[in-house]
C-alpha cells in the first residue's frame, strides 16, 4: 500500500510539474510583442480555422437533424398504385467493359411486368465495350427482355447528354437510372415506384451499399465515407424537409419533374445535383429510402478514387455557382437556404486546408512565444471543431448501420481522416478550376468488376489513370508536415502532434500510392496483397 501511495504521489508531482512548465510558464511574458508580420500571419490563420470549424460544426448539425426528425423516417409509401405505371430503366455507360454485363444481368432480373418496362443501354463507349455490350443486349433481347442498345459517337454532354438523348425515345412515366458499377436487387422497382403514388413526389433516392467493401483497407475507408453521406447527410436533410440531391444512380425520377425542371443539363460535372435543386425549386418533393439498398462497386485504386472525388468536388462548386443565387432568391425557408449553402460550398474547405497547411508552422512558432494558455483555449477548440467532428460524424453513421460491430470502425478513423487530408491537393485544383470557370470533360471512375480478394486486375488496369505532378506535391507537403512534427516534439508541444501526424500520413499515403500505381501500370495486381493497413497499390 505504501509503495502504491509513493507511486501516486510521484506521478502527481510529475503532472503538476508538467502543468507549471507548459501551461503556467511565464518565461516569455513581457518579452514577446506581436508585430505587423505576426498579425499578417495570424489573422488569416485564425480566419481559416474559424471557417473550417464552421463546416465542422455543420456536421454536428446534420447529426442533430438526423436524430431530431427520426419520426420522419420514410419506410412505406402513402398508397399503392392499383395499376403499375410504365418504367424506363436507363443504363448510361462509357468504356465499362468489365462491369457492363453484370449490370445488364441484374437489371434484366428485375421483378416488374415486362409489358410495363423498357430498358435503355445508353453507351458512349469508344473501346471494346461497344461490341461486348451490344452482344450482351442482343442475347437478353432474344430471351424476351424489353432491352435496347443506343450508341452515340460524339459523347456531347457526357452522361447528362446520354440521359437526355435517351429521354427522346423513353416510354416510361418514371425513369430509373443505374450506373455501370451497380447491381440493383430484384425487387428494387417494386420497393420504389409506389412512393410516386403521391403526385407531389418527383424523385426517390435509395442508399448505396458496397459489393467489395472488404476488398482492401482503402475500400473499407471509402465505404465508411459513403455511409456517412448516405446515412447522416441524406437522411438528416430528407427528414428535416430541406433540399437534398439525387446521386446520379440507384434512384427513380418522375419524368414530368425532369421536364418541368428544364431537363438534363451538362454545364456542370454533377448534373444530378443540378437537376435536383432545379426540380425542388419548382416545388417537387424528394424522398430518401435509407432502408432500400442498391449494391455498387467501390474504386479499388487510389488514382480512381481521387478522380472520382475531384469530379464531385468540382461539380458541386459549379452547381453552387449556378444554383445558389436562385436558391437565395427563392421563397424557400431560411434554414433550407443555409443548408443549401453548406451543402454546395462544402468543398471550399479544401483550398482553406491548403492555406492552413502553409500557415501552420509559422503560426506554431508565433503562438509558442505567446504562451500555452492561448494555444490550449483558442487553437485547440478550433482544431477539435474542424477535425473531431469528422470522426464523430462517421462513427455515428457506422453505429446506425451496424449496431453490434460499429466499434470496428474505430480502427479506420485515423486513416479516414488522413485520407481526407490527402485529397486536399487534387480537390483544391478541382475547386479552383470550378471557381474560375475552367471546363473539363467528365472523367469516369474506372471500375474492374472486382468484388472479392480472389479477383485480379490484370489487363483491366488499362483503364488506370495517372495524376501527373500532383503526387509529387503531396509527398513534398507531407515532408513539410513531418518538419512541423519535429518542431512540435522539439518544443514539447505534444498536444498538436497527433493532428500533425494525420497530415503527414495523409499526404504521403495518397502521393505514394498514386506514384506506385502509375509506375506499375499494366502489372497484374492481386488483391491478396492489399489486405494490410497502408496496402501497396490498392
Amino acid at each position: 500500500m505504501t509503495s502504491l501511495a509513493a507511486v501516486f504521489i510521484y506521478a502527481n508531482k510529475g503532472f503538476a510539474s508538467y502543468i507549471r512548465q507548459h501551461f503556467l510558464d511565464r518565461t516569455f511574458q513581457g518579452l514577446y510583442h506581436a508585430n505587423a508580420f505576426d498579425y499578417a500571419l495570424l489573422i488569416p490563420y485564425f480566419f481559416v480555422l474559424i471557417l473550417l470549424a464552421s463546416y465542422g460544426m455543420h456536421r454536428y448539425i446534420l447529426v442533430y437533424l438526423y436524430y431530431k426528425n427520426r419520426k420522419n423516417h420514410t419506410r412505406e409509401p402513402v398508397a399503392q398504385f392499383e395499376e403499375l405505371p410504365r418504367i424506363t430503366v436507363q443504363l448510361p455507360m462509357f468504356n465499362e467493359q468489365f462491369v457492363a454485363e453484370r449490370l445488364i444481368d441484374s437489371v434484366c432480373k428485375l421483378k416488374y411486368p415486362r409489358e410495363k418496362l423498357d430498358i435503355q443501354v445508353l453507351d458512349d463507349s469508344t473501346d471494346e465495350t461497344v461490341e461486348v455490350v451490344k452482344n450482351v443486349v442482343e442475347r437478353y433481347a432474344a430471351l424476351g427482355n424489353p432491352i435496347s442498345y443506343h450508341h452515340r459517337t460524339n459523347r456531347q454532354g457526357f452522361k447528362a447528354g446520354a440521359l437526355a438523348e435517351g429521354m427522346k425515345t423513353a416510354k416510361g412515366e418514371f425513369i430509373a437510372i443505374f450506373d455501370a458499377d451497380f447491381t440493383p436487387q430484384e425487387d428494387f422497382l417494386l420497393k420504389v415506384v409506389h412512393h410516386f403514388s403521391d403526385p407531389k413526389i418527383g424523385m426517390v433516392q435509395t442508399r448505396w451499399t458496397h459489393i467489395n467493401r472488404n476488398y482492401s483497407f482503402l475500400t473499407e475507408v471509402e465505404a465508411i465515407l459513403l455511409d456517412g453521406h448516405f446515412v447522416l447527410e441524406h437522411s438528416g436533410r430528407a427528414r428535416s424537409g430541406v433540399f437534398f440531391n439525387f446521386n446520379g444512380t440507384a434512384g427513380m425520377w418522375r419524368r414530368r419533374a425532369i421536364e418541368e425542371a428544364g431537363g438534363w443539363q451538362h454545364d456542370t460535372l454533377t448534373e444530378d445535383t443540378d437537376l435536383s435543386y432545379r426540380a425542388q425549386l419548382k416545388g417537387w418533393k424528394f424522398i430518401y429510402l435509407q432502408d432500400v439498398e442498391c449494391p455498387a462497386e467501390l474504386p479499388v485504386e487510389m488514382t480512381a478514387f481521387k478522380t472520382q472525388q475531384a469530379r464531385w468536388a468540382k461539380g458541386l462548386i459549379q452547381t453552387g455557382k449556378k444554383i445558389l443565387p436562385r436558391v437565395m432568391k427563392s421563397d424557400a425557408p431560411l434554414h433550407t437556404k443555409i443548408e443549401a449553402w453548406y451543402h454546395l460550398t462544402a468543398n471550399l474547405s479544401y483550398p482553406l486546408m491548403i492555406v492552413l497547411s502553409v500557415l501552420l508552422l509559422p503560426a506554431m512558432v508565433i503562438r509558442f512565444y505567446q504562451g500555452w494558455f492561448q494555444m490550449l483555449y483558442i487553437d485547440l477548440p478550433l482544431f477539435m471543431a474542424s477535425t473531431f467532428s469528422i470522426s464523430s460524424f462517421y462513427l455515428v453513421s457506422q453505429r446506425e448501420l451496424f449496431p453490434k460491430t460499429w466499434p470496428r470502425a474505430l480502427l479506420y478513423l485515423p486513416f479516414l481522416m488522413a485520407l481526407g487530408i490527402g485529397l486536399t491537393i487534387t480537390n483544391t485544383k478541382a475547386v479552383l478550376e470550378a471557381l474560375i470557370g475552367q471546363q473539363s470533360p467528365f472523367a469516369r471512375t474506372p471500375k474492374y468488376g472486382v468484388e472479392t480478394k480472389k479477383h485480379k486486375l490484370g489487363v483491366k488496369s488499362k483503364y488506370r489513370r495517372r495524376l501527373g505532378w500532383i503526387p509529387w506535391v503531396e509527398l513534398l507537403i507531407g515532408s513539410y508536415f513531418a518538419l512541423t512534427v519535429y518542431y512540435a516534439l522539439d518544443n514539447e508541444n505534444y498536444i498538436t502532434v497527433p493532428f500533425l501526424l494525420l497530415f503527414v500520413i495523409g499526404y504521403w499515403y495518397t502521393g505514394l500510392m498514386s506514384l506506385l500505381q502509375g509506375r506499375f501500370t499494366g502489372l497484374s495486381l492481386s488483391a491478396e496483397t492489399h489486405t494490410k493497413p497502408f496496402p501497396v497499390g490498392v
